[in-house]
């Protein structure tokens, strides 16, 4: 799910809202705010309990989700581990019809 459809899915009323998958409950989809406020949010998932939190970024802001994973690992919590760096490159299909190939990357963190 991108963060566009994120953010037009929050303005939906909670019945309307596609049902989320516990994978989906423990995963920060990184976009265009700052970085310290996916880090909030991955230790925001740690302190609610999940064992694990996957950081997910496509594109430009790529850079960003590192950033997020190693300010998360090396000045909130120090005993988070990195369990895997998943990447992949997707496919998206615009608009007006034309694909684009975009690169991805998955990064999860365990307790």
């Amino acid at each position: 799910m991108t963060e566009e459809q994120m953010a037009q899915e929050e303005q939906m009323p909670q019945e309307q809202r596609m049902p989320r998958s516990k994978a989906d409950e423990n995963t920060v989809f990184i976009g265009k705010k700052g970085v310290m406020a996916y880090v909030l949010a991955v230790v925001t998932q740690f302190n609610n309990g999940a064992p694990e939190v996957a950081i997910k970024a496509r594109g430009k802001v790529i850079s960003r989700a590192v950033d997020v994973a190693e300010i998360v690992r090396s000045r909130f919590l120090p005993e988070a581990k990195l369990k895997s760096i998943n990447i992949k490159t997707e496919e998206l299909t615009s608009e007006d019809g034309s694909r684009s190939k975009v690169s991805a990357i998955e990064i999860t963190l365990t307790k």
